[in-house]
């Protein structure tokens, strides 16, 4: 039994969508059903099912917000990733939690490695950080893995508001002095599963496999190149105009630099990571097929 949390999010979507792909039971639950931040919610959920896994899709996820709100993302992105390895711990599950790129401030010029210097420049980075302190403080075996720029046909994400934004307006400026990777939520949630059969598979494993890792799709590209793509294969001829990110100042400050490596993920679980152009376009024809228009 896999139990997932924030099952009405992107990833937890692409999880609903892969489930019948994988021979597992699953017991999606939402903040309705499981509440991250109250242990009895959680603890009834626990003793129903008694899960072997849990991934932890639940998140407070909205940057800017997260300044006025600190209070709000710490609850969930610290106390609930606490109560939740706690539980987890509790009921011998073993906890797959979901963090992010903004653990670091972007001053590096090369892709960081799971052990590189953490400096939040945010509040919801430094939520996230926090919460993967928790984790490791009740739950030893877990897996945090660090993740950045979802987008998925499902919910609000940058390739949708890119598409909204080009259909809608006469110019669409975008920062390019931003530099990541995009990460279709379909191919994390993939891997998030196919980490399970692999741990499932493995008659022994190593003590060192619970540890954090990094998961993006391969390459690299700023907010502008990311735009372009989404441009180019929803056919918008909308002129884009590449912008510095003091021209679009917003309340949370984001990393300039924020590639991840993801060398120890891909050699663990023997994973092959797809290009973002190549997953963007997959996502791309599911929302022209739901429109009901051909992708390119």
């Amino acid at each position: 039994m896999i139990l997932i949390t924030g099952s009405r999010g992107q990833l937890g979507q692409e999880l609903k969508a892969l489930a019948s792909r994988y021979p597992f039971e699953y017991n999606f639950t939402d903040s309705n059903s499981l509440d991250v931040r109250q242990i009895e919610s959680i603890e009834r959920q626990f003793a129903l099912t008694r899960p072997r896994y849990c991934i932890n899709a639940a998140a407070y996820t909205a940057v800017d917000m997260a300044e006025s709100e600190k209070m709000a993302a710490y609850q969930v992105n610290v106390l609930g990733a606490a109560e939740l390895a706690r539980v987890c711990q509790k009921y011998d599950c073993k906890l797959l939690h979901i963090s992010t790129d903004f653990v670091f401030d972007g001053k590096q010029a090369t892709p960081y490695a799971e052990d590189a210097p953490v400096q939040p420049l945010n509040v919801y980075g430094n939520t996230k950080w926090q919460g993967e302190r928790q984790i490791w403080q009740h739950n030893p075996q877990s897996l945090v893995i660090r993740t950045s720029w979802l987008y998925s046909p499902f919910g609000k994400n940058f390739v949708k508001t890119m598409r909204h934004l080009g259909r809608n307006k006469p110019l669409v400026r975008v920062v390019q002095d931003q530099i990541g990777s995009p990460t279709y939520a379909k191919d994390l949630a993939e891997t998030l599963l196919e980490i399970i059969l692999f741990l499932e598979d493995s008659p022994k494993l190593p003590t060192d496999i619970w540890r954090t890792y990094h998961y993006t799709n391969e390459g690299v590209a700023s907010w502008y190149d990311f735009a372009q793509a989404v441009f180019e294969l929803s056919q918008i001829e909308t002129p884009l105009e590449p912008i510095k990110t003091v021209e679009f100042p917003t309340p949370a400050q984001r990393p300039a630099f924020s590639v991840l490596d993801k060398t120890a993920i891909k050699d663990t679980f023997k994973l092959y990571i797809p290009h973002w152009r190549e997953s963007l376009r997959d996502c791309i024809r599911r929302l022209e097929k739901e429109q009901g228009v051909s992708a390119r």
